[in-house]
């Protein structure tokens, strides 16, 4: 390419550079509009992908190899109530899982009870769940202080109870809770251990008490089947792989059925549920709140581009003459409306990489404060700059085809 090439693709965007500083105030405020679009779609879709990122590392921490079982919805006056509202698993049945479903390495049956926790002066209210050795290792639990209870202690419904964090520091404040004894309904415990902190998320065990299974069964008076089995709120397992986990659901499913004598054309009495599942569906909605929370951002994007075509048309009236004087010496009307485009995305380009630069701000002044994790990834920053862009061009079209339409008798008469 030689030096008038160069010349002929560079001249546009010398003219439209002229333009914009020669005017700084009136094209700072027309490029406004962009910077606050594009900033605006950067800070929210970086909030909502940081926020999906967190919720789903959050749930994977739990462990990805995680399947859990839970009771059926429980019908009242013909009405069906949420899952695990019927009393439809047992011990039995866990521990018929763990003998005859294969590519399972350990499977934790529990059940659930609220009562009333009471240490010196400090008391609550709280979900205890009984569990089995098995349960820490299932649900990935991790003890920052003492110890979960072993073997020996669960076979002989020793009088132990470990704490979530919250439970830990509202029982004893200030203090350090091993050792301690917690009134627990009409039983006295002891505490054994203390959870490691996991932080703000669905189902936190933060808030969780867990005691020996076989405790809670002296503590609390078991549901019974009419078969004389012991029923469990849930049961909680790992498979050895994700590739197994459908093969294991679908073994499972056939087991439960059978043993609960269930017709062919009868609806499952219980329900399955892998982390793999809420994994995909969280996936799907947090992926649907960042695309809307993009869509109002892109509001404000349209709003910038509205003004980009008012200040463009009346650039067009002002220089109306000049617009005359070059049609008469020979400029086409491609050469015309190609400048006004040219200046037109040169003012939203600008304002797209100032947005950009104010949006990532934004977004990692938002994460480090702590209240929301933010991500701010490529692909947010192309679609906003490439929107920014396709704004320019849109918007600018109208006065830039308006422009070179013109006729340059009635354009040199203008004054």
């Amino acid at each position: 390419m030689n030096n008038k090439d160069w010349k002929k693709w560079l001249e546009p965007l010398n003219t439209a550079w002229t333009r914009v500083v020669s005017h700084k105030l009136r094209s700072f405020l027309t490029m406004l509009g962009i910077v606050i679009g594009v900033g605006t779609v950067i800070t929210l879709m970086s909030v909502g992908k940081g926020s999906t990122e967190q919720i789903l590392s959050n749930i994977q921490s739990m462990g990805a190899n995680l399947m859990t079982i839970r009771g059926g919805a429980a019908m009242s006056g013909g009405v069906r109530g949420a899952m695990g509202g019927s009393n439809t698993l047992t011990m039995e049945d866990a521990e018929s899982v763990a003998a005859r479903v294969s590519n399972i390495t350990a499977v934790a049956p529990s059940s659930s009870s609220n009562l009333q926790l009471i240490a010196g002066e400090e008391n609550m209210n709280s979900q205890v769940t009984g569990v089995t050795v098995a349960y820490p290792g299932v649900n990935n639990l991790t003890v920052s202080s003492g110890a979960f209870f072993s073997d020996e202690e669960c076979e002989r419904g020793a009088k132990v109870v470990v704490l979530g964090s919250n439970v830990a520091e509202t029982l004893f404040p200030g203090s350090d809770p091993l050792g301690q004894k917690v009134r627990m309904g009409s039983m006295i415990v002891t505490v054994s251990g203390v959870l490691e902190s996991k932080g703000g998320m669905i189902n936190s065990t933060d808030d969780a008490v867990f005691i020996p299974l076989t405790t809670l069964h002296q503590a609390v008076a078991q549901t019974r089947t009419s078969q004389g089995e012991t029923v469990v709120s849930s049961i909680s397992l790992t498979v050895t792989d994700e590739e197994n986990a459908n093969q294991v659901e679908a073994d499972i499913s056939t087991l439960l059925r059978s043993r609960h004598r269930l017709a062919a054309e009868a609806d499952d009495d219980f329900n399955i549920q892998s982390m793999s599942d809420i994994v995909d569906t969280l996936s799907e909605a947090s992926g649907t709140m960042t695309l809307l929370l993009g869509a109002i951002a892109g509001i404000s994007l349209l709003v910038g581009g509205i003004g980009v075509m008012n200040i463009m048309l009346v650039s067009v009236l002002e220089r109306t003459r000049e617009i005359g004087i070059r049609k008469a010496l020979g400029a086409r009307e491609r050469d015309i409306w190609s400048q006004f485009l040219i200046e037109a995305s040169f003012l939203t380009l600008a304002g797209g990489f100032i947005g950009i630069i104010g949006g990532w701000s934004v977004s990692w002044f938002i994460d480090k404060m702590g209240a929301v994790s933010t991500v701010v990834t490529s692909d947010i920053v192309v679609l906003a700059v490439s929107v920014s862009v396709a704004i320019g061009l849109f918007f600018g079209f109208y006065p830039a085809w308006n422009a070179s339409r013109l006729n340059p008798i009635e354009a040199l008469r203008s004054e």
